[in-house]
């Protein structure tokens, strides 16, 4: 009910957007509200002309290993406008969602969670319309700011408007720190905590990372 898409926007419409961002924030659990993690998704988007396709890939929190797949398209009718995501790829993400037949304990999205401007980034979006726990995974800040941290494993507090909203965490030598955030469900500590558990060799934890890999792959399937 709240990814409803729209294939014009206009001004009249954004404060009705607007008005939905502020819903999905009030409804947002900024706290450990999960049981035991077993399995641990990520999900990402690819774009290959009018198409969006959004996979999932489910994997054992412990191990790492890949325990399954899956991926749905769609024709994207929602322009791309920043701090508006939720509109363009949310409906997507939770078709992909319902198509599972691991339902994991967490799901990390690439996108952001409540360092937002209200509060309601796609992963918090798309938590709230699930109801599952969601991190926002992104390689850049949307709002707010923080002391990059220069140690790989160190984590600094992001804060926006004095309230700190997520994590820059340097997650390998090159490059900048990620940016990690709770979406739903899931408290500021246990976010950074459940991504320093899935980093591997590479920038991205590896529920992102995989998602973005077979997200992409699947552009030279399809």
């Amino acid at each position: 009910m709240y990814l409803k898409k729209s294939t014009v926007f206009q001004e009249s419409s954004r404060e009705s957007l607007i008005a939905v961002q502020k819903l999905i924030a009030e409804k947002a659990i900024i706290k450990d509200d999960f049981g035991k993690l077993r399995l641990i998704a990520g999900v990402d988007q690819a774009f290959m002309n009018d198409m969006i396709i959004s996979g999932i890939v489910v994997l054992d929190y412990n191990s790492l290993e890949v325990m399954e797949r899956v991926y749905s398209t769609s024709i994207v009718d929602f322009p791309y406008i920043p701090t508006f995501l939720s509109f363009r790829e949310g409906s997507a993400i939770v078709s992909t969602f319902k198509k599972l037949k691991l339902v994991p304990d967490i799901l990390m999205v690439d996108g952001a969670g409540i360092n937002h401007p209200r509060s309601a980034g796609l992963a918090t979006h798309v938590g709230v319309a699930l109801d599952v726990p969601t991190i926002g995974i992104t390689k850049r800040i949307l709002c707010g700011s923080g002391e990059e941290p220069s140690l790989v494993g160190e984590a600094n507090p992001l804060i926006y408007k004095d309230r700190t909203v997520g994590w820059l965490l340097k997650s390998s030598r090159r490059g900048r720190a990620i940016v990690i955030a709770p979406g739903h469900r899931v408290s500021l500590d246990s976010s950074l905590l459940i991504t320093k558990a899935t980093l591997r060799s590479h920038k991205l934890p590896e529920p992102v990372r995989l998602a973005h890999e077979y997200a992409n792959g699947l552009k030279n399937l399809l």
